[in-house]
């Protein structure tokens, strides 16, 4: 796909800026700024998914990482964020559905590995969780992502066998 250029890169770093400075109104209303034959382009809708996202939108999140994997279905980020957007409208089952098609697609996906594990672990299946975890582990950054399971609402069922204490 071709690189955005100015004026819409100008508006795509505003929109970031104005989301890590925590207002995702402003970010949005910026992106708005971007020419119509744009919209569809990764960055802007890496950007808007993230938009939608802090605001809770799940549907339209939902709707934006189904248009990513339509651009760039070789890239995993749109798978996860497609199951991220089901696992928070509470279809969890098909969160998990929709990362196991692609799972050998991206076997070096430590994030696909641990959303696994998150969408296992709510399902009720610890052991699957607990495999997918070990192999997220194994192609991440450990250290980081043991934190992050601690942390991790969805691994609770994890935590003790992780080394934390509920």
């Amino acid at each position: 796909m071709k690189r955005l250029e100015p004026p819409d890169t100008l508006h795509l770093q505003a929109a970031q800026g104005w989301l890590e400075l925590g207002n995702h109104v402003e970010a949005g209303a910026e992106l708005k700024q971007i020419r119509p034959r744009q919209l569809s382009h990764p960055d802007v809708l890496r950007l808007r998914w993230e938009i939608c996202a802090t605001a809770r939108d799940w549907g339209t999140a939902l709707d934006i990482a189904s248009t990513l994997i339509e651009v760039e279905p070789e890239e995993a980020l749109g798978w996860v964020h497609r199951s991220y957007a089901l696992h928070e409208m509470k279809r969890t089952a098909e969160a998990r559905e929709n990362l196991l098609r692609v799972v050998d697609i991206f076997p070096t996906s430590a994030t696909i590995r641990y959303n696994l594990a998150c969408y296992e672990c709510q399902l009720g299946q610890l052991k699957r969780a607990k495999q997918w975890l070990e192999n997220a582990f194994r192609l991440g950054d450990a250290g980081k992502m043991k934190l992050a399971a601690l942390a991790d609402p969805d691994l609770k069922p994890l935590w003790k066998d992780l080394g934390s204490a509920d």
